[in-house]
């Protein structure tokens, strides 16, 4: 038995946030099923683009099952009622405007089905201004503070940064709101009904705090424009090798003498003293030192030239591509992606989950459903 088998939770939600939530509890086992607007979700129509299908859709959405409901029709409002009659959860991540108009706010559910647990992700939480409700994930994260520096060393002649990821402020609070419906559930089973869980993008973004931030909120530090302010320094970045890219962190004399042994000690490393990023690590050290090294890595292999820095003490690590991920040797060792057969792409290594339940582990066992797959089975 899989550790939700027998949980039915409706998902409304259209934006990552909503389907990400729902897909780790689909890869659970909960039966999830997913309403659809005429015409698909809008994540169906987001790239990238495989074969003329969504491969973020995709990725969002297996394990469920598609019903197609108009929500401003009575008739579909009337099916999706019975739906959330006989379920346990409903997953949804809209703004209090369209849930007004769909009759699905939280006091009406509640009311409705008291049994519910009822979770709602949106940007800034209830009751914020309908303006913020719109926010995309970019703003999203630099209202977090994320952005601030992740990555760092931006030029200021850049567009605002995304951080790590195209979405990633939904998947962080799709972990928060899996979370707390799993809680919620646990509380359902012991008799006590159902709840409302509001979850804030932005809050969970706080909510991640780092040291960065943490300086700002206690005053030792003004935000600026300067995003490598509160770096921790030193000539680190990333470089080009002969096939990729890898990254190097350097702060101490034990990195640069293992760097220098490393690189087979070049003559134009003598000119740096062995304490220089200690004691002397200046901006025209630090441009001298990426001239050559950029010059030393060009040559070198990013996996092999990785793992013999850190044997050496280094910190340099390969900048890997979602090409590179399933032939990684420890996402294999730990069976992380698994490969199951797709009605148009053909075999597909999926991704998993970063954990290993031993009675009941996570399983893609279907890939995201077609439009209306379950149509029939729902009515």
């Amino acid at each position: 038995m899989s550790a939700l088998q027998d949980i039915v939770i409706v998902e409304v939600a259209e934006r990552p946030a909503g389907e990400y939530t729902a897909k780790l509890l689909a890869d659970f086992g909960a039966t999830v099923i997913k309403v659809e607007r005429p015409g698909g979700a809008p994540t169906r129509a987001m790239g990238p683009f495989h074969k003329g299908e969504s491969t973020l859709f995709h990725y969002l959405n297996t394990n469920k099952r598609s019903v197609v409901l108009d929500l401003d029709r009575a008739e579909d409002r009337t099916v999706l009622n019975v739906l959330l009659g006989k379920a346990h959860a409903l997953i949804d991540d809209h703004d209090e405007l369209w849930g007004r108009a769909h009759g699905l706010t939280s006091r009406e559910v509640a009311g409705a089905h008291p049994h519910l647990v009822h979770c709602i992700v949106t940007p800034f939480g209830q009751d914020a201004p309908a303006e913020w409700q719109k926010a995309r994930p970019i703003n999203v994260i630099n209202a977090g503070g994320w952005a601030y520096h992740s990555p760092s060393e931006t030029p200021p002649d850049k567009p605002p940064l995304k951080g790590a990821g195209r979405f990633l402020s939904d998947y962080e609070a799709g972990i928060d709101a899996a979370t707390c419906i799993l809680a919620s559930l646990h509380r359902q089973r012991q008799g006590m009904g159902g709840q409302f869980i509001d979850i804030s993008e932005v809050e969970v973004q706080v909510n991640r705090i780092d040291c960065v931030l943490d300086r700002m909120l206690a005053g030792e530090a003004n935000p600026g424009p300067e995003r490598t302010a509160y770096d921790m320094g030193g000539p680190g970045t990333s470089f080009a090798c002969r096939d990729g890219h890898i990254y190097i962190f350097m702060t101490t004399k034990i990195h640069w003498s293992g760097l220098v042994e490393l690189m087979g000690e070049p003559e134009w490393a003598k000119a740096f003293p062995a304490d220089w990023l200690e004691f002397h690590c200046t901006k025209e050290s630090v441009a001298d030192f990426r001239k050559h090294f950029a010059a030393w890595i060009a040559s070198q292999d990013k996996v092999t030239v990785s793992e013999a820095a850190q044997k050496l003490g280094v910190a340099i690590v390969p900048v890997n591509t979602a090409a590179d991920l399933p032939h990684n040797e420890q996402f294999i060792h730990r069976g992380f992606f698994q490969t199951v057969d797709h009605p148009v792409f053909g075999p597909v290594a999926y991704p998993t989950a970063c954990y290993k339940l031993s009675a009941s582990p996570v399983q893609v066992t279907n890939t995201a459903p077609a439009l209306g797959d379950h149509d029939m089975e729902a009515l």
